[in-house]
């Protein structure tokens, strides 16, 4: 959904649209020249460079490295091969980049904000077709006034209301000026031909303004397929078709913005600055694929150009006054100072979703600090988020979640993994919230009676769907076996996402978690349980009568993490028994088990995987056996409603905006 600016076009400008409104007439070449004459290239000269072997463009340029940079950028997204758990991983976000083959020339790189430049011939190829390299950035014609100053009728048009309202402009827009039409053309009837339609009544164009921007949507790619080609090809093409798509494309384009590096932002900047009432289309900020070395600048070297900076963060959040969604993430967290910090809490009050995954920079912490703890407090009663995610902000002090949660009575999304949350500030959510996604794994701050106490007692907690308490069992242990008893029952059935990982666990678990794999869909374990046991919670155990082996409901667990068992615990010799049942389809849905690096080696060396039919997945420090999908069985793509975008399972991040697994978000949700 998001727009990538074209890195190598310095200077673009959005074709306006057609002048007679019509609709099919717009040939590939037409499209692509159109666009082309409104952009500044110099193809020949960067050919020629890349041609050469001695020229300053070399095939691949190394990022300058500087010690006071961030950990390095690392894109994780899910692959499509059909095989659960399939991920590709990239240092290189893929949005930087662009191939060109044509007239002869090799594919070659060269770092220009992240693509080259494409050969002037290689402009008029179809505008359908997945090579179309019609310009990624959009804008419109000069004298664009936006939605909210397009006049109907002596009131203002507003995109909350129905696009229905601009057809009063009949047969122009506002940026035409008095432009009337030609007698003939209001005069002379249309005959009525069984199939066409005259310019602008086609039937797709009569549709209401809200159906056809939803159609439009579906057109729209978050992440590139293969990370190279461009994104919103088709998006282009439909600018150039008539008025009316030309109208609702702009609200898709404009409505979810991806900013891949420092100079993609300075563009996005430039465009709505010159062009405010565009910034009132933006609903989305994305900066989880903001890579800050990717366009061969070190941090200090980015900072100098004055790109992305605290000044001109602000200055965007300011010309975006409907924003929903603000996504960031580590490798921003220094442009994100008080004034930033503040203008996202107090200044728009339509942000619903606020990200500030692994931001932990002192500089941010002060920052929040300075925000939280002004006098008087900048901090109104009442806050508009729904969705925080503050995931490994390990740097923020604990007043930070005292302050800020009881500001938060409609919050449905948490993720404070590994930070100083408290006990008090857990119970200072009101009871107004009603939290479906909750991750407080590794919060080493958090007590288990208190947690069960919470989740036990507390209105909000009564309507989970996803729960992660999970702790690294080395060097933490928030529930002990008397806290999992308590809790285990109390758990609401809503419930679909349950990881007790590094919790104390027994076999005397197994029978309260036998109701939960009843709705259940992904379960971790922990330490202390057996093969035996595990096998317990998808077939009815042999020791039960014939009418409870009968009246046995069937679990709903696609994915369970035994990745605290050991070796000896798990058993590997009984797991590819005959014996063993876990592993044949009578266990089906289950799909993924995940399991520990210590494991995964000694499978990698045992043919016995794939005759059983698994295959072995793997993703940073994290390891899974994989069910292949067998020939004539149901194809379950793993999406639910739930996960947000994600279709794979066992994500550790939770996600605060719909969107695909990519950039940084996808590396903390399946990589660590």
């Amino acid at each position: 959904m998001a727009i990538a600016p074209s890195a190598s076009t310095p200077t673009t400008v959005l074709p306006a649209p057609p002048a007679n409104r019509q609709t099919a007439a717009v040939s590939a070449s037409a499209c692509s020249h159109a666009g082309a004459k409104n952009v500044k290239i110099n193809s020949i000269s960067i050919l020629q460079k890349i041609r050469d072997p001695n020229g300053p463009l070399k095939r691949s340029i190394r990022p300058a490295m500087d010690r006071g940079d961030r950990t390095s950028f690392s894109s994780i997204k899910e692959g499509d091969s059909g095989v659960a758990q399939t991920f590709t991983t990239s240092k290189t976000s893929s949005y930087l980049r662009n191939r060109y083959d044509a007239g002869g020339v090799d594919e070659e790189e060269a770092i220009d904000d992240g693509s080259i430049t494409p050969p002037e011939d290689a402009l008029g190829v179809s505008t359908t077709a997945g090579t179309t390299l019609l310009q990624g950035y959009v804008c419109p014609c000069d004298t664009f006034q936006g939605w909210k100053s397009i006049s109907l009728g002596g009131r203002m048009a507003s995109k909350s209301k129905s696009f229905s309202d601009l057809r009063p402009l009949g047969n122009r827009w506002a940026w035409d000026g008095q432009v009337e039409a030609p007698p003939a053309a209001l005069e002379a009837p249309v005959a009525k031909v069984r199939g066409k339609y005259p310019p602008g009544r086609s039937q797709i164009e009569t549709l209401p303004m809200e159906l056809l921007g939803t159609i439009i949507d579906q057109l729209s790619t978050d992440i590139p397929p293969n990370g190279f080609t461009a994104r919103n090809i088709d998006l282009m093409s439909l600018l150039l078709t008539s008025r009316t798509m030309h109208a609702a494309t702009l609200a898709t384009l404009y409505n979810h913005i991806t900013i891949p590096h420092s100079r993609i932002f300075r563009k996005f900047l430039s465009h709505v600055s010159e062009h405010p009432p565009l910034g009132t289309i933006v609903r989305r900020l994305d900066f989880s694929h903001f890579n800050p070395t990717g366009s061969g600048i070190t941090a200090r070297e980015r900072a100098q150009t004055l790109n992305l900076i605290p000044q001109t963060l602000l200055q965007c959040l300011s010309l975006t006054p409907n924003l929903r969604e603000f996504l960031a993430q580590e490798h921003i967290d220094d442009d994100l100072d008080s004034e930033v910090i503040q203008k996202l809490l107090c200044g728009l009050p339509m942000l619903t979703a606020l990200d500030f995954c692994a931001c932990s920079s002192t500089s941010f912490r002060d920052s929040f600090n300075a925000v939280i703890h002004a006098s008087p407090s900048p901090l109104p009663a009442i806050l508009p988020i729904t969705r925080l995610s503050l995931h490994e902000c390990s740097i923020l002090d604990s007043t930070i979640f005292s302050a800020l949660l009881p500001r938060l009575p409609h919050l449905t999304h948490l993720d404070v993994a590994h930070t100083r949350i408290t006990n008090s500030a857990l119970f200072s959510i009101p009871k107004s919230a009603r939290l479906t996604h909750l991750n407080l794994s590794k919060c080493t701050y958090l007590t288990g009676p208190e947690v069960v106490e919470f989740l036990s007692t507390h209105p909000a907690a009564q309507t989970l769907v996803c729960l992660n308490l999970a702790m690294d069992i080395k060097s933490h242990e928030l529930l002990g076996s008397d806290d999992v008893t308590a809790l285990l029952p109390v758990l609401p059935s809503s419930l679909r996402s349950l990881n007790l990982k590094g919790c104390e666990m027994n076999a005397s678990h197994i029978p309260l978690l036998l109701p939960l794999t009843k709705h259940v869909e992904e379960l971790g374990l922990s330490r202390n349980l057996e093969l035996a046991d595990i096998t317990r919670l998808f077939i009815p155990d042999e020791n039960l009568s014939i009418e409870e082996q009968v009246d046995w409901i069937p679990h709903t667990v696609c994915y369970i993490d035994v990745s605290d068992l050991s070796i000896d615990a798990l058993d590997l010799g009984t797991l590819f028994g005959m014996r063993c049942l876990v592993l044949k389809s009578v266990t089906a849905p289950l799909t993924v088990l995940e399991v520990s690096a210590e494991v995964f080696k000694k499978l990698e060396k045992s043919p016995a995987v794939k005759r059983v039919g698994w295959c072995l997945k793997d993703a940073g420090r994290r390891y899974w056996l994989v069910r292949i999908q067998e020939d004539g069985q149901p194809f379950d793509d793993g999406l639910r409603d739930w996960k947000w975008g994600a279709s794979y399972w066992g994500m550790r991040k939770i996600p605060v905006a719909r969107a695909e697994v990519g950039g940084m978000y996808g590396h903390y949700m399946f990589k660590r």
